[in-house]
């Protein structure tokens, strides 16, 4: 079976964020793919099954859980099938629905995917002190904890305890702030060690959250993100409803073949 690594969400290798791409000839029991994704170690490895027949199954696995929606991993899994000869749109069946990607100029993919709303909430008990920073407002999704700070530079300074930050119940946190003074609409890092990834260098499904957020923030659609980790990368936003375009683009880094 062939396996890639992909660097997501950036034009240049070594930026982004890193996902494993498994590309399977046949069914695999949870635990062996789960094995997979811990020897890679990415904050997520993609396993893709039955691309012939319409929707092909995409599942993401992180080196602890599986997870029930990834962007990167998605925006790789695309990039991968694109670069061996799939073209136009591209559908996968998941545990979030059918997901669907495009291919536009310059190598930009989009994906469609579900927006995912934060509702207003009182911040955790020991989130505050887990992250080290100061909300202006706090609110959860479906998966996550989003928190609003004042600044971009409090975003970039945030030294969160990890563990007393894996205590919170929730899949992950997303600090986020304007990008005032930037060259994006807002910034934003994401920390999710409750499911083994102390910082994720970016992370398409908390634009799902952060899109609605910042798009009603700023009156407009379309929003660019900028991921501050130390990798960095870059996210095109469009809401769309209940649903929402995530854009980038993606680099392979290398290819092989799994033997076991």
């Amino acid at each position: 079976m062939r396996i890639f690594t992909v660097d997501s969400f950036t034009d240049r290798p070594f930026r982004g964020n890193p996902a494993a791409v498994c590309l399977l000839d046949e069914t695999v029991p949870d635990e062996w793919m789960q094995a997979v994704a811990a020897e890679m170690r990415h904050s997520e490895t993609a396993f893709v099954l039955g691309r012939d027949q319409g929707p092909c199954s995409l599942r993401w696995f992180t080196p602890a859980v599986e997870v029930a929606l990834c962007g990167h991993a998605t925006l790789a899994t695309a990039h991968v099938l694109y670069s061996l000869g799939e073209s136009g749109r591209l559908e996968f069946d998941t545990k979030s629905g059918v997901l669907a990607t495009e291919q536009a100029d310059g190598g930009l993919i989009a994906m469609d995917f579900p927006a995912k709303q934060a509702t207003p909430c009182p911040p955790p008990d020991g989130l505050v002190e887990a992250l080290g920073v100061t909300p202006v407002w706090t609110g959860r999704s479906e998966f996550d904890l989003l928190v609003e700070v004042a600044s971009a530079e409090e975003v970039r300074a945030a030294d969160p305890d990890m563990a007393r930050l894996a205590e919170v119940d929730a899949r992950g946190v997303i600090v986020t702030a304007s990008g005032a003074g930037t060259s994006a609409d807002y910034v934003s890092r994401f920390f999710g060690p409750r499911v083994g990834v102390p910082e994720d260098p970016v992370t398409g499904s908390a634009h799902c959250v952060l899109a609605p957020h910042w798009s009603g923030r700023l009156g407009r659609d379309a929003l660019v993100g900028e991921q501050v980790s130390s990798r960095g990368g870059t996210v095109r936003t469009t809401l769309r409803g209940d649903r929402v375009e995530l854009a980038g683009h993606a680099v392979t880094i290398w290819s092989g073949e799994l033997e076991v």
